[in-house]
């Protein structure tokens, strides 16, 4: 009998057959393969929320004006009032509402410096014990760019005095480009009325990472000389001095604008009325103090147009009088009913007019 030679198998043909099979085969026997991936549990952490668009929501801003018109409109014709009114006045008159504002914002940011405290520290440098110097150096700015200086649109980093050279130079490209991406959406926001885009430039502040230590106050401060951009007379449209209800986040842009415009209303009225009180005081000390000689009793009313609160040592700094010609001016328009003193004490009295 013959011998069977052996069979002789191709590995590559065994493998080529494997695959056939495996293509024919239905996707259920396929035990080794993973089962679809809406099966699997997800076991992963939700992730970051997307942010909306610099453009939708600047469109939400859109609509809330809109939704706003009578009341901007309003608020609009009250700023008008007010900068006239300070086109015509004094110069001091700017600076008491500076200076007014200023201290109520050092209240809402927790500062807390009183009209006081911050008058002596702007006049002479002068701070107590418990005084802390980095809040009043925080007012001190503030009440310089109440009260004149080039806008924040036109050099933000001048504004915000962040050209400190002792800062890295990584710190200052980093602010750069912050500060940067805040003021192209103040850029895109141009069609807004000022007062709108002063409220949108304070609630994007923090989004855009502008600020540490006093940003609050950096962006209140920012947000109002914008809402005066079109002034003659005012250079910031005031808002802590109708209370801290406009500067409070949070709800959509509605609500926010809503807050806004109301708390500038408000402290439109109470710049206007102190205004009137100041006019009046000023006409009536004039008359009084006619028979008065001497540079003196002129420039003290002047200074008590232009301080809420004067001290004696602040008086004859900012007169360039002798402290006797001072405290005397002072006591005589005390008599007179003109001024009342304050502090009750025998040394760092303050005086403040009688409106």
């Amino acid at each position: 009998m013959k011998p069977q030679a052996p069979a002789f198998h191709d590995e590559s043909e065994t493998l080529f057959l494997d695959a056939e099979e495996v293509e024919q085969s239905p996707e259920g026997d396929l035990w080794f393969l993973p089962g679809p991936m809406e099966e699997e549990p997800d076991y992963l952490p939700p992730g970051p929320r997307a942010e909306p668009r610099e453009a939708e929501a600047l469109d939400d801003w859109r609509k809330a004006e809109a939704g706003h018109a009578a009341q901007l409109a309003r608020v609009a014709g009250r700023v008008g009032a007010l900068d006239d009114r300070l086109k015509r006045g004094p110069e001091g008159w700017r600076h008491r509402l500076a200076l007014i504002e200023a201290a109520d914002l050092s209240w809402f940011v927790g500062d807390r410096i009183g009209p006081d405290r911050l008058a002596l520290w702007i006049s002479m440098r002068i701070s107590g014990l418990q005084d802390d110097t980095a809040a009043l150096a925080r007012v001190g700015w503030a009440l310089r760019r109440l009260t004149g200086g080039p806008g924040p649109e036109v050099d933000l980093s001048a504004f915000l005095d962040r050209r400190d050279p002792e800062n890295m130079a990584d710190q200052a490209e980093a602010f750069a480009d912050r500060a940067g991406g805040w003021l192209d959406l103040m850029a895109q926001a141009a069609d807004l009325h000022p007062v709108t885009r002063a409220c949108v430039g304070f609630h994007f502040w923090s989004l855009a990472g502008l600020g540490q230590q006093g940003d609050r106050m950096e962006a209140a401060i920012t947000a109002v000389r914008i809402a005066a951009t079109e002034g003659k007379g005012a250079v910031f449209a005031p808002l802590a001095m109708g209370g801290a209800g406009g500067l409070r986040a949070g709800g959509p842009p509605a609500d926010r604008l809503a807050r806004w415009l109301d708390g500038m209303e408000t402290a439109c009225l109470t710049a206007m009325r102190h205004l009137d009180d100041i006019e009046a005081w000023s006409a009536r000390a004039a008359a009084d103090m006619t028979s008065l000689s001497g540079k003196t009793p002129r420039a003290l009313r002047a200074l008590l147009t232009e301080w809420p609160l004067v001290s004696a040592p602040m008086a004859e700094t900012l007169t360039d009088s002798s402290r006797a010609a001072v405290q005397r001016n002072l006591a005589w328009m005390e008599a007179r009913g003109l001024v009342r003193e304050l502090t009750g004490q025998g040394r760092y009295r303050m005086w403040r007019t009688t409106n």
